[in-house]
C-alpha cells in the first residue's frame, strides 16, 4: 500500500481534496510530506493516487483499509456534499482502527498466576474484578491476563474484559490476552506464565525486564 503525502493530493472527480481534523474539513493545501500533532488526521483520497493514505503523525499512522474498489463503487453515484459525508465516515472508520493499536509498547510482567487463583479475579486484587469477578470459568480462563495502560485504546473500566492481540517485536511471537487490570507503565503488564513467557520466545524479555510489542485490539 503506497503511502499518499499532503503535497500530491489532488481532485477526485471533482470533489475538493480536504482533511478531516477533529471532526472538521479542512482545505489540503500542505507542502510537508508529514502532518504532525496530537489528533487523528486522514487523508481523502485523490484522482491520481486512489489507493488509501497512510499519514504519519507524532505516535502513530493511520492506515485506511478500505480497499480502491470499495471506495470506488460508494462514490459511484454519489456526489457534493452526501460524497464528501462518506469518504467522512470512511475516514472515521481508518482513523478508529488507528486509535485500537500502537507499536513499540513497552511490556512488564506481573505473576497474577490465575491457575493456582482458579482464575478468581478477586483473589488477585484485578480492577476489572468489580465488573468481571462473576463471568463464567469458561470466559476467565480462555485468554491469559494482562493489566492495560496502553497509548491506544479504552482506559479504565472501558477495558475490562477486552482482548489485545501482542506480538513480541523481537521474535514476531504472537498471543491474546485479555485486560482484567490497569497498570502504570505506560504499556502492559503481561501476566508471565499465561502471556509473557509464551512470547518470550528467545529468552531476552525476561532477562531485560520487558518486551518491546505491538497490540492491536481485537475481538473476543
Amino acid at each position: 500500500m503506497k503511502s499518499i503525502y499532503a503535497s500530491h493530493l489532488q481532485p477526485w472527480n471533482g470533489i475538493k481534496t480536504q482533511i478531516l481534523h477533529a471532526g472538521k474539513f479542512h482545505n489540503a493545501r500542505l507542502s510537508h510530506p508529514y502532518i504532525y500533532g496530537p489528533k487523528v488526521w486522514c487523508i481523502l483520497p485523490s484522482a491520481t493516487e486512489k489507493d488509501c493514505a497512510t499519514v504519519q503523525t507524532t505516535s502513530f499512522s493511520i492506515r485506511c483499509t478500505i480497499e480502491e474498489t470499495k471506495i470506488l463503487k460508494v462514490m459511484a453515484g454519489i456526489t457534493g456534499s452526501r460524497a464528501l459525508m462518506v469518504v467522512a465516515l470512511l475516514c472515521a472508520a481508518a482513523a478508529m482502527t488507528a486509535a485500537q493499536e500502537a507499536s513499540n509498547v513497552r511490556a512488564t510482567y506481573h505473576y497474577y498466576n490465575p491457575q493456582q487463583n482458579n482464575w478468581d479475579l478477586n483473589k488477585v486484587s484485578a480492577y476489572c474484578a468489580t465488573w468481571d469477578a462473576n463471568k463464567p470459568l469458561s470466559w476467565r480462563q480462555k485468554y491469559g491476563w494482562t493489566a492495560f495502560c496502553g497509548p491506544a485504546g479504552p482506559r479504565g473500566r472501558d477495558s475490562c474484559g477486552k482482548c489485545i492481540q501482542v506480538k513480541n517485536r523481537g521474535t514476531g511471537a504472537t498471543i491474546i490476552a485479555r485486560i482484567v487490570d490497569q497498570c502504570s507503565n505506560g504499556g502492559l503488564d503481561l501476566d508471565y506464565e499465561t502471556i509473557f513467557k509464551k512470547i518470550d520466545t528467545d529468552g531476552r524479555g525476561y532477562q531485560m525486564g520487558h518486551l518491546q510489542v505491538d497490540y492491536k485490539f481485537v475481538n473476543c
